[in-house]
C-alpha cells in the first residue's frame, strides 16, 4: 500500500517545510536541474504537489495522493493516480523520468525501477534525488523517523544502496552529485552541488537506459 496517509492529512504542512527551509529547497532544485536535458519530454513519479515539476518545467507526474494531486493540478501540471510499482505510463514515451524523495516511500524500490525503465525511451534517463542515510541530516531523521508525521513509515536508504538496485534493474552510465552540506536548520543561502555523494546529504543520480 503507497504510505500516502499524512499527504493526504497534512498537505499544508508539506508545503511550509519547503518555505522555512526555502534556501535547502532551492539548493536541491539546483542540483536536479542540473541533470534535466532541455527540451527533453519527462515525468516525475510521485510529483507530490508539483514543488519541483513546475520549476523544472516538467508537465506530466504520478501520483497516489489526491490532496497532493490537487494542489499539482493547480500548478498546471497533468497527473495520473497511481503508484511507482505500476505505472499508468505507456511503454518506452518519455526521454526521462524523476523521483525526488520518493523511493523511501515506495513499497518495491526494484519493481518501481523496473517500470520507469519500461516507460523510458530507448536510452532514456532515470533521475533519482534522496537523502542519503548515512548523512548527517539522513542520520538525524532515521533517529527521529518515529517522530516526524511523514517519516514514521519511510524507508531510507544509502547511494550505495540506490546505485545496487540501478545496477540490477538495468542502469547503466551514472553520474552524481551532491548538495545540502551541514543540517537544514543551518542553511541561509543556495549551496553549490558539486559531483560524487558522502558529504551532502542530498544525493542526485543520472543514469542511462542500457540496450
Amino acid at each position: 500500500m503507497p504510505k500516502i496517509e499524512p499527504f493526504e492529512k497534512y498537505r499544508n504542512e508539506y508545503e511550509s517545510w519547503f518555505k522555512k527551509n526555502y534556501f535547502v529547497y532551492l539548493s536541491e532544485l539546483e542540483a536536479v536541474k542540473h541533470f534535466i536535458a532541455p527540451k527533453r519530454f519527462g515525468v516525475e513519479i510521485g510529483v507530490g504537489s508539483g514543488l519541483f515539476a513546475e520549476p523544472l518545467g516538467i508537465q506530466e507526474g504520478v501520483e497516489p495522493s489526491s490532496m497532493m494531486a490537487k494542489k499539482a493540478k493547480e500548478r498546471g501540471i497533468t497527473v495520473y493516480s497511481g503508484v511507482a510499482e505500476h505505472l499508468p505510463l505507456e511503454k518506452e514515451f518519455y526521454d526521462f523520468s524523476l523521483m525526488v524523495t520518493t523511493i523511501c516511500f515506495v513499497d518495491d524500490v526494484e519493481l518501481s525501477f523496473k517500470e520507469i525503465y519500461r516507460i523510458l525511451k530507448p536510452q532514456g534517463v532515470i533521475i533519482v534525488a534522496f537523502v542519503d542515510k548515512n548523512s548527517p541530516i539522513g542520520q538525524v531523521y532515521l533517529k527521529h523517523k518515529h517522530e516526524n508525521k511523514f517519516y514514521k513509515e519511510a524507508t531510507f536508504f544509502s547511494t550505495e544502496e540506490v546505485l545496487s538496485i540501478l545496477k540490477k534493474t538495468g542502469f547503466q552510465n551514472f553520474q552524481i552529485v551532491q548538495t545540502v552540506f551541514g543540517l537544514s536548520s543551518d542553511i541561509r543561502e543556495v549551496q553549490s552541488y558539486k559531483s560524487g555523494y558522502g558529504q551532502g546529504s542530498f544525493v542526485v543520480i543520472k543514469a542511462e537506459k542500457g540496450v
